[in-house]
């Protein structure tokens, strides 16, 4: 479903990343800023098309326009995905952290291990 964005920023924002079409287009906006033409231009589908999934990213704040004259201009909003990399960044301290404890229970479990196979 192309024009359908969630409410919440952090679903709009997955939801807008869930595509390659999209992340490319991310991607190029990153070096700097460009036409709708020239971000076009490489991807195989039609300008409408294109236009769909700009939106698509401007409805998920990734992504501003701005057309002065006959050309519409696009840019990556300022801190676009640091919401998505906190969350990102909070999983994965919380995956570390699960780690840490079982690495610490193995090698209480190890160290059970050799003492029982001492005879203690």
């Amino acid at each position: 479903m192309l024009n359908y964005i969630d409410p919440d920023p952090l679903d709009a924002t997955f939801q807008a990343l869930a595509d390659s079409t999209r992340r490319t287009m991310l991607g190029k906006l990153a070096r700097g800023p460009l036409s709708v033409t020239e971000l076009a231009r490489p991807l195989a589908m039609s300008l409408p098309a294109v236009m769909q999934h700009l939106s698509v990213l401007e409805q998920a704040g990734l992504v501003r326009t701005e057309k002065v004259g006959r050309v519409r201009t696009c840019r990556m909003a300022p801190n676009a995905l640091s919401e998505a990399e906190q969350w990102i960044s909070a999983r994965r301290a919380e995956w570390e952290g699960h780690f840490d404890r079982l690495g610490e229970y193995l090698e209480t479990m190890k160290k059970e291990a050799a003492s029982d196979g001492n005879g203690n």
